[in-house]
């Protein structure tokens, strides 16, 4: 399930499909790829909006899809009002034969990402395959019911799960597949990830992928 999958690191998710190529927050991106037919970001921070980035990966027609209070910045990256999705949590779109919907991304018991911000996660139906990119969370009473075959939940902890927490989610929800990330740049280390797949119970295949 993962062999068209890449973590670039931190929260970067690259997907390739047969048809087209979708970029989950890139950020710290090494090199021009000019390739990402769609881009999606879970929330303003930089390490996850970053325009340095999305113009490493953009390319002419690619669409992105962001929160709402991003919009005036995308435009003035150049973004066309038709290449732009605005979303809110607890709804569901459809792109272009992508189905996908959004799960509400907060703290609850810190301070960086209000509930009220209405940041999100979320699951991307693939070819029949459900991909959950939490973004940066706490366990939620939301993110307890997600059904997807693929998670990808931050462990890194400060801002988000530690990564204790992200195993209790993801035993919790118990997908096929679970991969940590948000870790190794802004925070956390390979550790935590080390830790995080030791605490995922035995049924669930935990892929560390950088």
């Amino acid at each position: 399930m993962l062999e068209n999958v890449k973590c670039l690191g931190h929260s970067t998710i690259k997907i390739k499909d047969k048809d087209k190529i979708i970029y989950i927050d890139p950020y710290n991106i090494r090199e021009d790829f000019n390739d990402g037919d769609y881009i999606f970001t879970t929330h303003n921070h930089y390490d996850h909006y970053s325009e340095e980035d999305i113009m490493k990966v953009r390319k002419e027609n690619t669409i992105i899809v962001i929160t709402e209070d991003l919009y005036n910045e995308v435009l003035s990256l150049g973004f066309l009002d038709e290449q732009i999705i605005k979303v809110k949590p607890y709804n569901s779109y459809e792109i272009k034969g992508i189905k996908f919907s959004t799960i509400p991304s907060y703290n609850t018991n810190k301070k960086f990402h209000p509930k009220e911000n209405n940041w999100v996660g979320y699951i991307l139906n693939i070819d029949n395959i459900k991909y959950y990119i939490a973004g940066d969370t706490d366990i939620t009473e939301e993110n307890k019911n997600a059904i997807c075959d693929i998670a990808f939940l931050p462990v890194g902890g400060t801002y988000t799960m530690d990564y204790k927490e992200a195993a209790e989610l993801a035993n919790t929800i118990s997908p096929k597949i679970v991969v940590p990330i948000h870790y190794g740049i802004v925070v956390g280390t390979k550790e935590d990830a080390i830790k995080f797949k030791d605490l995922v119970n035995e049924k669930i295949k935990c892929e560390i992928m950088y």
